[in-house]
């Protein structure tokens, strides 16, 4: 069981993909509104590389969904520390394992919603109710729960017990990417959530700026700003510029020449980029073709050059650290005449090789994806397949990447970004891997139960399982192509003090924002 110290809550916490809209560029890398909030000193000012298409609770798994609101305008029962795997109490003070499936949590009582409600526990399981249960096609059911449902039984005011289809360790863990949001429309989506963060959304100026306001009666700790504005740039050489220029305190997604310099900060951030298969659709339904693929990308080149060396080849798709990371699994060797003889190979089977294969990538998802797919498509392409690419904004890259699939354009390469913010392979693989997962486009029974017998372990037991069956996907399913792993770079203003971690290109707290030299909080 785990406990939280009386009192306010402490702002000592560590964080934890999408939207993209349309980037309103304007001339050169001005602000749009002279009059706006990032005139103040109490306003810290963020630039991000895309909009987001909804500011929705249980859209927060998405990153530039995420990135504004978690633990700023919404709060989880609990949170997980990135540094050190734990799970920290946030909304709820205590929780246990109660039963074989149940699982019960103790709540705060001293926690009002931004509309001066109470937090209780009918509304945190309206919420979770909302996210997992409900058809709402939330994205945090799909990347964290699939599609068991959950019971939730409300015993008082401060007293919630969850209950599981079958036995799950890592339920806590789960219900952490849950923002709880108060009630509203149960069979609807909301634009702008009403949350219990030490910010309010003010307002929300499509296409310009998000504003958020301090929240005066927040139950814990006041954080340094009075206010934050979020605006958005598609170049990431002009949100380095806008830093550097100062007119933003922090920029986002930046690469490593971008032109940052020194205010260019380095971090890992757990994403994994992959070429996700559609594998049953030829010709990707043959798995010589699909690991054709894999010997003809140059990941070095990949990583040393487009990334200058700010990446590293990816071999797996949850990173070290997680449990269930394998070791001894390597990425894929770059030999292109490997590649040519799998194809030809097909071919002689009667393997359709020359049909079309598009590779779909959302813009703006991470630096120079669209330089990214024109690599791989000259790559793939001199190993005799036919490319195409497309690049869509994030709404229609979107409807390649979850269900229901679009599935009449033939063979989809979708290029992803995956970044396991949990620490555990269960979060990567029920979503990515399994069959019929939100974003798993094929699988076999056999993997399934691999799958399914690991997640129901513990302990040592867990990360064996979890990384066998990570090499059972490489040499026996082929699901990927793993390309890079990822590093991220903020760009951070001489006046601010700010440390980027793991968890930062998914969820940037405010709180963990302070004015440069600053001893304590703001009023």
């Amino acid at each position: 069981m785990s406990t939280s110290p009386s009192g306010k809550r402490g702002r000592t916490r560590w964080p934890i993909a999408v939207a993209a809209g349309t980037a309103l560029l304007l001339s050169g890398c001005g602000v749009a509104d002279s009059e706006s909030p990032g005139s103040s000193a109490d306003t810290v000012r963020i630039v991000l590389p895309i909009e987001p298409t909804t500011l929705e609770a249980c859209d927060s798994t998405l990153s530039s969904t995420g990135v504004v609101i978690r633990s700023n305008v919404t709060e989880p029962l609990i949170e997980r520390n990135p540094t050190t795997g734990e799970l920290d109490p946030l909304l709820a003070t205590s929780w246990e394992a109660t039963g074989e499936t149940d699982w019960t949590f103790t709540l705060r009582d001293d926690v009002k919603f931004h509309d001066g409600t109470s937090f209780t526990a009918e509304a945190a399981a309206f919420a979770i109710d909302r996210a997992v249960n409900l058809d709402l096609g939330c994205d945090v059911e799909g990347q964290m729960f699939g599609d068991p449902n959950l019971t939730l039984t409300v015993v008082d005011v401060t007293t919630l017990v969850v209950t599981t289809e079958s036995p799950d360790p890592v339920l806590p863990l789960r219900l952490s990417f849950i923002e709880i949001g108060a009630p509203t429309d149960a069979g609807a989506k909301v634009r702008e959530p009403v949350g219990t963060g030490p910010y309010s959304i003010k307002e929300w100026k499509t296409g310009i700026n998000i504003v958020l306001a301090l929240n005066n009666d927040y139950w814990g700790e006041t954080p340094a700003y009075k206010s934050a504005e979020y605006q958005w740039r598609s170049e990431g050489t002009v949100r380095a510029a806008m830093v550097s220029g100062g007119e933003a305190d922090l920029a986002l997604s930046l690469s490593a020449d971008d032109g940052a310099g020194d205010l260019g900060l380095s971090y890992p951030n757990n994403e994994t980029v992959a070429l996700r298969f559609s594998g049953d659709i030829a010709p990707l339904n043959d798995i010589r073709v699909r690991q054709a693929i894999n010997f003809a990308i140059d990941r070095d080149g990949i990583t040393g050059s487009l990334y200058e060396g700010a990446s590293e080849p990816a071999d797996q798709l949850v990173p070290p650290g997680v449990v269930g990371y394998n070791p001894s699994i390597k990425p894929w060797e770059y030999d292109l005449d490997r590649a040519k003889q799998l194809i030809a190979a097909a071919r002689a089977d009667g393997v359709p090789v020359d049909d079309k294969i598009t590779i779909v990538a959302r813009s703006d998802q991470f630096p120079k994806i669209a330089q990214m797919t024109e690599v791989l498509q000259e790559q793939l392409g001199q190993a005799g397949l036919n490319i195409e690419v497309k690049v869509a904004e994030t709404s229609v890259g979107l409807q390649y990447q979850v269900r229901p699939f679009i599935l009449n354009e033939g063979a989809i390469a979708m290029l992803i970004q995956h970044g396991n913010q949990a620490g555990d392979a269960s979060f990567s693989v029920e979503s990515y891997m399994t069959t019929g997962a939100a974003m798993s486009m094929f699988g076999t029974s056999t993997f399934d139960t691999l799958l399914a017998d690991a997640a129901a372990t513990t302990g040592e037991a867990r990360q064996a399982a979890f990384a066998d069956a990570l090499a059972y996907e490489k040499e026996e399913l082929v699901q990927f192509a793993y390309i890079a792993r990822m590093s991220g770079v903020i760009g951070k203003s001489p006046s601010v003090d700010f440390e980027p971690n793991s968890l930062s290109g998914d969820e940037l707290r405010l709180a963990e924002i302070t004015r440069a030299g600053a001893t304590g909080s703001a009023p």
